[in-house]
C-alpha cells in the first residue's frame, strides 16, 4: 500500500515538473509571437492550456490520499490531450528540424529554437506517458481494492424492529 502511494507521488511530481517546462517554454514562444493571429498560434495556445490544466490537477492530487487513485479517468483523459498536443506539435514542426526524436546537434544556446521545440515535443509525449502511467496505476489499485471488497461476505443485521420470536 505504501508502495503504490510513493510511486503515486512520483508520478504526480513528474507530471508537474514535465507540465512546467512545456508551459514555461511554450509561453516563451507565444510572448514572442505576441499580436500574431490567435488561429495561426492555435496549437500552441492548446499545449499552454493542456500544461495549466495539468499543473492544476497534478498539485490538487499530489496530496498522498487512497483517494488520488479514483482519478483514474481524469488521468486517462488528460494523458489523451496530452498525446494530442504531442500529435499537432509534431505536424506543426513537419520536419523541419529534423526528425523529431533525433537529438544530434542540440545546444544550449538561446538562438537555436529547434532545441527549444525538441524539448516542448519530449516533455509533451513524456507527460502523456506520466499521465497514461498514473491511469494505468489509478486502475488496477481501484480494481484490486474493489475485487477484494466483493469477495469479502456481506452479515445483513437484523432490523431492530424485528422480534426474535
Amino acid at each position: 500500500m505504501i508502495l503504490t502511494d510513493l510511486f503515486s507521488i512520483i508520478l504526480r511530481l513528474a507530471e508537474l515538473a514535465f507540465a512546467c517546462v512545456v508551459a514555461g517554454l511554450t509561453g516563451s514562444y507565444l510572448h514572442q509571437v505576441d499580436g500574431v493571429s490567435s488561429w495561426s498560434v492555435g496549437r500552441h495556445i492548446y499545449t499552454e492550456v493542456v500544461a495549466g490544466l495539468s499543473i492544476l490537477l497534478s498539485i490538487i492530487w499530489l496530496i498522498p490520499f487512497s483517494s488520488s487513485f479514483i482519478h483514474w479517468p481524469a488521468d486517462l483523459f488528460i494523458s489523451i490531450l496530452w498525446f494530442v498536443s504531442f500529435g499537432l506539435l509534431v505536424d506543426w514542426l513537419n520536419g523541419s528540424c529534423g526528425n523529431v526524436f533525433n537529438w544530434e546537434g542540440i545546444s544550449l544556446h538561446r538562438t537555436n529554437s529547434c532545441s527549444e521545440w525538441k524539448a516542448i515535443v519530449a516533455f509533451a509525449f513524456l507527460s502523456a506517458i506520466v499521465w497514461l502511467a498514473s491511469a494505468i496505476l489509478g486502475f488496477f489499485w481501484v480494481h484490486r481494492r474493489t475485487a477484494t471488497h466483493s469477495t469479502v461476505p456481506v452479515t445483513r443485521r437484523r432490523r431492530w424492529y424485528r422480534s426474535r420470536v
